[in-house]
């Protein structure tokens, strides 16, 4: 597969835990002192042992200076699109540009319509995806002072107000396994976000990029624009990423030089392996992959 050219991105994927919120905090600065570039946290809003996702990434924004922050992913049954537009861009803004908006198509339909959402079919979420995705972009856009007006099937904008801007241009990270959503990612996307956990054999990363790309060029669309982001455990007994501490930058290396991957995201709430991903297997794994493509 293609090296897409992206620069490498390394980050932390915290479990939102509400037993002791401090410690949770903790984890994001300690992502951040360690040099890591992104924190991030699941979103399941009906999960009682969670904290608010939104409300995490808030309070977390305020509590650190440098890192950029996602939830990976949110959950869009239960996040209206257009609050959810509004509420990205002012965070953005509060932030200093610092945030990014992964989102899901949801999974847990007992659990969403538990908590009042809509129950959809498979195919049907991904619809509803495609349209959220739509109206988000749409209100963030101000370059145009007419209101908006918008007739999905599962979203409606009946002329809302657009704004407020960005301080940046957030990018939309899909986590994304089937090929309806792969197709989605490569037509409206700006990165792909599943976990390597996922995958029993490397080779389905491969045909995970070979549909984002087709869909891509479909939507007249360079692959090269979605970046390809990557949950990752490291230190286990099998798998891409298994074996002692040497050999994780060689094998981080690897699924940014043979498989695209440019962001790699640990799944970890230890805070010394944090610090080890930051201070010694990032630089390590940035030296490997500049030194390959001089």
């Amino acid at each position: 597969m293609p090296d897409y050219g992206h620069e490498p991105v390394f980050g932390s994927f915290i479990t939102p835990a509400a037993a002791d919120p401090a410690a949770t905090v903790e984890l994001a600065r300690v992502s951040e002192r360690a040099g890591l570039d992104l924190v991030t946290f699941q979103d399941h809003p009906y999960q009682t042992a969670f904290l608010d996702t939104w409300t995490l990434l808030s309070y977390v924004a305020a509590r650190t200076e440098r890192v950029s922050l996602s939830a990976n992913v949110m959950n869009l049954p239960l996040r209206t699109p257009a609050v959810l537009a509004r509420a990205t861009a002012s965070l953005d803004r509060l932030s200093g540009g610092r945030f990014e908006l992964g989102l899901g198509a949801g999974g847990f339909w007992d659990a969403i319509e538990a908590m009042g959402g809509r129950r959809l079919s498979p195919g049907q979420a991904v619809d509803a995806l495609s349209e959220g995705i739509d109206v988000i972009r749409a209100l963030w856009d101000t370059s145009e002072r007419a209101r908006l007006r918008y007739e999905g099937e599962y979203y409606r904008l009946a002329g809302a107000k657009r704004g407020p801007e960005p301080a940046h241009g957030i990018g939309i990270w899909l986590g994304a396994y089937k090929p309806r959503m792969l197709g989605l990612v490569g037509e409206k996307a700006d990165g792909w976000l599943p976990s390597l956990a996922y995958f029993s054999d490397p080779a389905q990363l491969g045909e995970g990029n070979a549909r984002i790309d087709e869909a891509a060029r479909a939507a007249g669309r360079d692959p090269g624009q979605v970046r390809r982001l990557l949950n990752v455990g490291l230190g286990g007994r099998e798998g891409p990423l298994a074996g002692p501490l040497g050999d994780w930058p060689e094998q981080v290396a690897a699924l940014a030089l043979e498989h695209g991957f440019s962001t790699f995201i640990l799944a970890s709430d230890d805070p010394d392996l944090l610090r080890v991903f930051g201070a010694e297997v990032a630089p390590a794994v940035r030296e490997l992959i500049a030194a390959e493509r001089s």
